[in-house]
Order: C-alpha cells, then sequence, then structure tokens
C-alpha cells in the first residue's frame, strides 16, 4: 500500500509517499520525502510564531505535495494513494488545524481515509526501522528529498526498549515494551533541550534554530588552545527520578555572558568554548537519564528521536557510552535527515495505525490536540 504523510505540527511542512510491502516483515520504500523549512522566516525572531507559521504551510502545502508526488512517480490528478497520515498532536494548534483542514479536503477528493498520528510516536518508529542502502540527497529549491528502503528489524531483539524523544518542544523519556505500548517515565519540567539550544543560542548571537549553530560553534572550539575555562551546571542529572530541566543553564549561560567584557564575551574564541560547554552539559544530562533507566528497565535498545537526535556529539558518546557496558544495548537512530520533522515518519506511524484499524472517513471525529501525550487515544 501507498501512504501519504502529512507534517505540519510546527514550522516544516512535510509530505512523504511511502510504500509499504510484505506482511509478517514490512518493508518501507520512501519514494518521495520533501520538506519545506520556514527557518529563515523565523530567524528574525529567535523563535516560531504559531500565526506566521500557520500562514506559510497553507502556501506550501499545494507547492509541496506537487512536488512529492512528482518525485514519488504518481499522478497528481489520479493518485494511486490508499490512505492519507496526517500530524494530529502535539504540536501548535494553528498548524496542526492546517495541515488537517489539507487532508480533509485530499481525502474526499481521493476518495481514501485519513490515519490520525502521534507526532512523538511517528519520531519514535522512524528510528525502528534498520536502512538497508544508501541514502541519496537530493538538492531541489527549498525542499530536502530522501529515497530510501527500510525494514523493520526483529522486535523480539528490541524490547523492551528506552526511547528518548529530544526536540524544540519535547524531552520524554519512553519505556517501550512493544509497539503501541508506552509509558512516559520521565519529561522536562520546562524548557526542552531543544529550547535550551535555542536561547542559549540566542544568549551568543547565534543564529535559529540553535542546535545546529551550538554544534557548529563547538566542533571550531580547541580545548588545549582554548583561554577560557567554562563549567556550567548538568540539571537534575543525579536526580532519582527520570524528569528534566534546562531553564537553569540557560540562565547559568546567561550570568557568565553578562560577567564578562563585551569584547570578550562577543569574541569568537568565547562563543566556541561556551558552545561546546552548553552542547557537552545538555548531553551529559541525556546519556545519564537515560542509561540509567536503561539499566533499571533492562532495556534491550535505547531508541533516538526528534531534532536534536541529529546531534553528531549526542550520538557518538552514547555509542562509546555503550560499549562500555556490561550487557550489549543497540542504539537505534533514524537517519539524520528523518531525525527533524518530516511527513515519511507520519507515514511510517499512520501504517501501524492502520493495521490497528485508527483510521477515519468521518472527518467530525479528526481534530487537532495540540496537548496530545503519547498512548494517549487518538
Amino acid at each position: 500500500m501507498k501512504i501519504l504523510g502529512v507534517e505540519t505540527s510546527c514550522d516544516d511542512t512535510g509530505i512523504a509517499v511511502v510504500e509499504i510491502t510484505g506482511n509478517k516483515t514490512p518493508r518501507f520504500s520512501i519514494l518521495s520525502n520533501i520538506v519545506s523549512s520556514q527557518v529563515q522566516i523565523h530567524q528574525k525572531y529567535g523563535g516560531v510564531y504559531p500565526m506566521l507559521a500557520k500562514r506559510e504551510h497553507e502556501k506550501n502545502l499545494p507547492i509541496t505535495l506537487a512536488e512529492t508526488l512528482k518525485k514519488a512517480g504518481v499522478q497528481e490528478s489520479k493518485p494511486n494513494i490508499d490512505a492519507i497520515a496526517v500530524t494530529v498532536g502535539p504540536g501548535l494548534s494553528p498548524c496542526l488545524w492546517t495541515g488537517i483542514n489539507f487532508v480533509k479536503k485530499l481525502s474526499q477528493q481521493w476518495e481514501v481515509p485519513v490515519i490520525p498520528v502521534d507526532h512523538i510516536e511517528a519520531h519514535l518508529l522512524i528510528g525502528l526501522l534498520q536502512q538497508t542502502d544508501e541514502i541519496s540527497n537530493f538538492k531541489i529549491r527549498i525542499s530536502k528529498q530522501i529515497h530510501s528502503k527500510f525494514k523493520i528489524q526483529n522486535s523480539k531483539f528490541l524490547f523492551p526498549a528506552i526511547a528518548l524523544i529530544v526536540s524544540g518542544g519535547h524531552t520524554q523519556l519512553v519505556l517501550v515494551k512493544e509497539i503501541g505500548d508506552y509509558r512516559i517515565i520521565g519529561e522536562t519540567r520546562d524548557d526542552a533541550s531543544g529550547e535550551a539550544f535555542d536561547k542559549t543560542a540566542r544568549i551568543l548571537g547565534l543564529g535559529f534554530p540553535g542546535g545546529p549553530e551550538i554544534a557548529a560553534a563547538a566542533a571550531k572550539f580547541s580545548i588545549s588552545n582554548s583561554q577560557f575555562s567554562i563549567k556550567l551546571p548538568r540539571p537534575m542529572m543525579h536526580s532519582k527520578d527520570y524528569d528534566f530541566s534546562f531553564s537553569g543553564l540557560k540562565t547559568a549561560v546567561l550570568y557568565d555572558y553578562q560577567s564578562r567584557p563585551k569584547k570578550e564575551r562577543e569574541s569568537k574564541e568565547y562563543v566556541q568554548a561556551m558552545a561546546a560547554e552548553i552542547q557537552q552539559a545538555i548531553v551529559d544530562v541525556l546519556i545519564s537519564k537515560t542509561l540509567r533507566a536503561a539499566k533499571e528497565f533492562g532495556a534491550k535498545s535505547i531508541i533516538l528521536g526528534g531534532g536534536v537526535a541529529a546531534n553528531d556529539e549526542l550520538r557518538r558518546v552514547f555509542e562509546v557510552k555503550l560499549q562500555t557496558l556490561p550487557s550489549s544495548i543497540e542504539l537505534l537512530a533514524p537517519p539524520k535527515n528523518l531525525s527533524t520533522d518530516n511527513g515519511a515518519m507520519i507515514a511510517v506511524a499512520g501504517y501501524f495505525n492502520w493495521l490497528n484499524e485508527k483510521y477515519t472517513k468521518n472527518f467530525d471525529s479528526l481534530e487537532a490536540q495540540p496537548n496530545l501525550r503519547l498512548a494517549q487515544t487518538i
């Protein structure tokens, strides 16, 4: 079957066509995966403005759909699409409604059912797919296209798993007993990790989104040549629970920044040193909590999901730490360009909802759920 996945939970307009073949061992072919980014529009504000994002989604959706169908080799007038999966939550309400209303019209026009999808579950499930052939990147005007094939790994070697979902809006640790059987065991009490990257990058005068900007500056830092010795707190790293808190980290960065002479704090050496310490502090907290949860719950694997999961240092340190453990735990992470919001992950999650008969042609029941919690009924 072919599923069209539509993602508009925040500021990326993502549409993909995913083909699923095989029953007992489903194989996923991403025929086309287009992401139209709004980063340049929101950069000057240092964050996402919901109504501005909604306006851009309304403009981007028909353009992105046409590009996606063309790249997938699907006729726009009579597409051989079996179902449409759409993000219903969590996310920004105006953005979610834009995608949902767009999909309602498509569904009526194409006479296919709609599958509601939990955005967080989609980030989790895309990490369960094992890449089986090389990913090709196609540079097009405002989009990214990914073409690849995946298959589900043998689940008995994966579960129970601990999923770390980290993005601009979410930082959660999830106990995954099976696909569809989830329990949130920890989450942020204030700022998400991605939000902490954004806010600290703004303090340092770096761009938006903050995660890639901090990572790029940190990569240029050399401790042997640095005149700065910066030590930030690791908030709640040793607390007995699995919750997170990153607002204090932002405050510590601000205090250090304000305590420096203007010439010093604006130097590239200081910015690089501080970026490296910010990144390391966040990585240390995320990994410490995740590994402790994996040990307590006897996890066979750790699943990374969300935009922050694309961070190279986070992945590198996870791999190093896992090699030192007495028992084998596998790290499952999607390709970096499938970590950020995209339509392919929505289509993949939609397939599992389809198997569980979670689809509808009754549009009255289809609505945005901006505060949707993982494992809630959708």
